[in-house]
């Protein structure tokens, strides 16, 4: 994991126009989010079940995250790199998955090593200065 140091942490956003504005630069909400918290997440590099992402990490502060006026505030933006299993799984659910009826396995690491640091450092800061009509 990479912590960036960026001026969007503490920052505030309206859930449903934050949304709608950076999809268009490829952040959707993760698959984690629960009422009072989520993060946006974007694949910023894949190759053969390797994916760095960025992710903005948030808190609500006003509202639940089932409306589009809920404010929300920016906590540490990271970088992380999942690296997938993209094998056959031998567990007792191997019969659903072979026959796609499972269609989720667990990542074989969900925090691997992320290579050229810096310059992955220099890439997520550059994206979340995009960010920034967005917030307030």
């Amino acid at each position: 994991m990479i912590m960036l140091d960026t001026a969007l942490e503490g920052k505030e956003a309206v859930f449903g126009r934050f949304s709608m504005d950076v999809h268009k630069h490829g952040l959707s909400l993760g698959g984690n989010w629960e009422y009072d918290f989520g993060s946006f997440d974007q694949i910023i590099w894949q190759e053969q079940g390797e994916s760095i992402y960025l992710r903005l990490p948030f808190a609500t502060i006003r509202g639940k995250l089932d409306h589009d006026e809920t404010v929300i505030q920016f906590k540490t933006p990271y970088l992380i790199k999942h690296v997938l299993n993209i094998g056959l799984d031998y567990d007792s659910n191997s019969l659903l998955s072979a026959v796609g009826l499972n269609q989720f396995q667990a990542p074989l690491d969900t925090d691997g090593h992320i290579p050229h640091r810096d310059r992955w450092k220099q890439v997520g800061e550059h994206l979340i200065e995009q960010l920034t009509p967005y917030v307030y």
